[in-house]
């Protein structure tokens, strides 16, 4: 099995930066892409960032010019850079990962327990 934790949650002021790390670990072959998911009360779960395999990057429209989404050489650590937060950023924060576990596996979505950011205004 794979396991996802992230950190770096907590509460924030309005214009203030938060740093969100998340980690696999467990059998894990090769991940591919990984992302960062969030959702607010009352609202559906949404893509907030993701990266690919490759490098390669996008956001939700809302967060582009503020968040940067990286992840480690080792592939097994994706962050999210949160500058200029505002209230509406508010929401549990979710890392979600592709992994193959060996290589004759097919791809399989992972997801952490979520992790809570609050933005007072």
């Amino acid at each position: 099995q794979v396991q996802l934790v992230e950190s770096g949650g907590g509460l924030v002021q309005a214009g203030g930066s938060l740093r969100l790390s998340c980690v696999a670990s467990g059998r894990i072959f090769r991940i591919n892409d990984m992302g960062w998911y969030r959702q607010a009360p009352g609202k559906q779960r949404e893509l907030v960032a993701i990266i690919t395999g490759g490098g390669s990057t996008d956001y939700v429209e809302s967060v582009k010019g503020r968040f940067t989404i990286s992840r480690d050489n080792a592939n097994t650590r994706v962050y999210l850079q949160m500058n200029s937060l505002k209230p509406e950023d508010t929401a549990t924060y979710y890392c979600n990962a592709q992994v193959k576990s060996r290589t004759w596996d097919s791809w399989k979505d992972y997801w952490g327990s979520g992790i809570q950011v609050t933005v007072s205004s």
